[in-house]
């Protein structure tokens, strides 16, 4: 199995499953440890009453430390991502915010347009950043036809709106929001490394075993487990925080939950009232 499959197996199997069955390899690695224990100490004199002599406690200090590091980076790695992605969420709103406000310079029936379009487009994109599964492929179609339908209205507006200084500004505000599209999209598409989840999982296996190996005794294994089971919930987070499309930990959708409640609530007929004669203003 090579590195993109193994990607598509973990980015599929449930958390729920996939966290006994970590933890199930991690005890059978620590077993194997043991068992090799039991065969030193079967043909060789043992050195202490605890079965093993002073280096091992540095020894078991020493691997733990390495495991701690490595866990700790693979989580910065996650967390740097989902950073991103929580960050483009504020961006993207601002850009589809300020889309809608430019559009409201336009002459009838493109502002009305527009407007309604960037409302839609707000309505898929948190559809869209909710989907899970079968939704998600619907939803990014439906998100490409609207950022087509929203390029199409625009290239019809802007003849109206040529000869206007804000004409580039509006552009610009519609490019942007276009860019962000493809921008979170990539950020979605960004995991941690296949190739560090190997190494982890790997020195994880070593590290179990040499628990098992040294930590004899009825405390000893109780010591190991709890240990295993500790590193376990650990990659587990990890693999949430990696799965932004599949996990129980997402980035907010509030900026563009707000963003739609203030388009919703200020419809271009708002933008009106001072240009209206006095005798119709309300």
């Amino acid at each position: 199995m090579d590195a993109s499959s193994l990607a598509t197996w973990l980015e599929r199997i449930p958390l729920w499953a996939l966290g006994p069955l970590l933890l199930l390899t991690l005890f059978a690695a620590a077993l194997a440890g043991w068992r090799l224990r039991r065969r030193r100490d079967s043909t060789a004199t043992v050195e202490t009453a605890a079965g093993g002599d002073g280096h091992e406690g540095y020894i078991v200090s020493a691997v733990l430390g390495l495991l701690a590091l490595l866990t700790g980076f693979t989580f910065s790695l996650a967390i740097d991502r989902y950073e991103t992605r929580r960050e483009r969420v504020l961006v993207e709103a601002n850009a589809i915010g300020t889309t809608y406000l430019r559009a409201q310079l336009l002459e009838e029936p493109h502002r009305a347009r527009i407007s309604r379009m960037l409302v839609d487009y707000t309505d898929n994109r948190i559809a869209l950043a909710k989907a899970h599964g079968k939704d998600i492929q619907p939803r990014l179609g439906a998100n490409d036809r609207m950022l087509a339908d929203l390029w199409t209205a625009t290239v019809a507006a802007y003849p109206t709106i040529r000869s206007y200084d804000f004409s580039s500004a509006f552009l610009d505000s519609m490019n942007a929001l276009i860019d962000m599209d493809a921008a979170r999209k990539a950020a979605r598409y960004a995991r941690v490394p296949m190739e560090v989840f190997l190494v982890l999982l790997i020195y994880m296996l070593i590290s179990a075993g040499v628990l098992g190996y040294v930590l004899v005794g009825r405390n000893g294994r109780i010591s190991a487990a709890f240990l295993l089971f500790l590193f376990s919930l650990s990659v587990l987070l990890i693999m949430d925080v990696n799965r932004p499309n599949a996990g129980g930990i997402n980035e907010s959708q509030e900026p563009m939950i707000a963003l739609r409640q203030t388009m919703r609530a200020q419809p271009p007929a708002l933008f009106d009232r001072f240009s209206r004669p006095a005798d119709e203003a309300p």
